[in-house]
């Protein structure tokens, strides 16, 4: 049992994917014989600090002071690809799609590029926090605040996230800031220690009706499933969060098996989110 859609894939669409491509992706799909794909593209507006790297594919967007500034999404470009890719692959399912940087925070922004067109899965993000006069990802916390501290003021913020927008349907990477955890200063990642807080952040997600997406980009901690569960969450998604084609359904199989062993189960419509058992 695996499942039929992949709910969070990156094309060249998005900002941060320089190996993306739709139509390979759509290809890689094929190939797996997976029936579904919805490409979810990077929309930020999120102003934040990074360490410049002159090498890497962002520093054309950053200033020498390290403020980077995400680009204006291409709505109609990326609906025309859309359109594209499923004249080449009519017997896989496309989905439009959205990954929404912190909504909560720039109303009117998120609004207008909803406004561009039909999107089918719309996910909400949470890539940065507050931090001094502006905004960092938890590796720029982590240099500077107690590691702790920083996992506790993420999962803070999600609840705010979801309180404050209603845009999206599924709240992405709950473990985000686990990706970056600094193990070398602060030890191993003990989930245990962040229970009640993970459990604050699923309890407000349950609330508001949405679904919790278990991305395999770094696997998801089996507990935080159960947590979801057991806080009322109605279902879950699945989402490889891939930046190139060769990532497409990684990890699917065994995401699937946890959520089922979680409680989680497809219902009849198979390209829907799975819900409880």
């Amino acid at each position: 049992m695996t499942p039929s859609l992949d709910g969070h894939v990156h094309s060249e669409w998005s900002w941060d994917a320089p190996a993306g491509s739709m139509e390979r992706s759509c290809a890689r799909a094929v190939h797996l014989g997976l029936p579904a794909i919805a490409f979810t593209e990077h929309v930020d507006h999120t102003v934040w600090t990074i360490v410049p790297d002159p090498d890497d594919h962002l520093a054309t967007l950053t200033t020498p002071e390290g403020r980077l500034t995400p680009p204006a999404f291409d709505a109609l470009g990326y609906l025309e690809e859309i359109d594209r890719c499923r004249d080449l692959f009519p017997d896989l399912r496309i989905l439009t799609g959205l990954e929404l940087g912190e909504p909560h925070r720039h109303t009117a922004a998120v609004a207008k590029v909803l406004g561009a067109g039909r999107f089918d899965l719309v996910l909400g993000s949470l890539h940065c926090l507050p931090i001094g006069d502006g905004f960092a990802e938890p590796p720029g916390h982590y240099e500077r605040r107690a590691a702790a501290d920083v996992v506790r003021d993420y999962l803070a913020e999600v609840a705010r996230l979801v309180a404050g927008s209603d845009v999206f349907s599924v709240l992405a990477h709950i473990d985000y800031p686990i990706r970056y955890w600094p193990e070398r200063t602060a030890g191993p990642f003990d989930l245990a220690v962040f229970e009640e807080e993970f459990r604050h952040a699923l309890r407000a997600t349950a609330a508001s009706g949405r679904a919790l997406e278990i991305n395999t980009r770094l696997p998801l901690n089996p507990a935080i499933v159960r947590w979801w569960h057991e806080e009322g969450g109605d279902a879950v998604t699945f989402g490889s969060d891939a930046h190139d084609p060769s990532s497409v359904a990684h990890g699917f199989r065994e995401a699937a098996d946890m959520a089922a062993a979680h409680g989680f189960r497809p219902g009849r419509d198979p390209y829907a989110f799975w819900g409880r058992r």
